[in-house]
């Protein structure tokens, strides 16, 4: 550990800081992860019946939402409005962590996917997308005789 005695620790520190900000955030989705700091964020799981997207997007209109699919990618958009004070109540905002704006999140499907049968539903706040398996596709029992 020699060559600590040669670099202050704060300058390592600083170093490791500015590499952890330089990374990219923004990751495309697919089944087997979302990405980081995106919005909304997305749960999604499967069954042997369908793959089951949610989307947390609170104070969204719903007529402002998108979902799209298309040669196996799912891909959701919308906008959500500002919630901060207007410009004539002259209030200063110190602090705006909520998300307001255009967004858009990719995700792609599996193979074994019914793109004819989807359906999605927003209520309280949460948007589930249902995307069904083809019949021939699913896992199924076969008797032995």
């Amino acid at each position: 550990m020699i060559y600590r005695s040669f670099i202050p620790r704060e300058v390592l520190a600083q170093l490791d800081r500015l590499q952890r900000e330089l990374q990219p955030t923004e990751r495309s989705s697919s089944i087997r992860g979302a990405a980081q700091g995106s919005f909304p964020p997305i749960n999604i799981g499967s069954t042997a019946t369908a793959v089951e997207l949610y989307a947390f997007a609170p104070g969204i209109d719903p007529a402002t939402l998108d979902v799209q699919i298309e040669r196996g990618v799912l891909t959701l958009s919308g906008e959500r409005k500002p919630d901060l004070p207007s410009a004539d109540q002259k209030a200063t905002v110190h602090i705006g962590e909520r998300f307001s704006g255009r967004f858009r999140r990719v995700v792609t499907l599996p193979d074994d996917i019914d793109a004819g049968a989807v359906s999605a539903r927003y209520r309280d706040g949460l948007l589930h997308v249902s995307v069904p398996r083809r019949v021939a596709e699913q896992p199924r029992k076969i008797e032995i005789l």
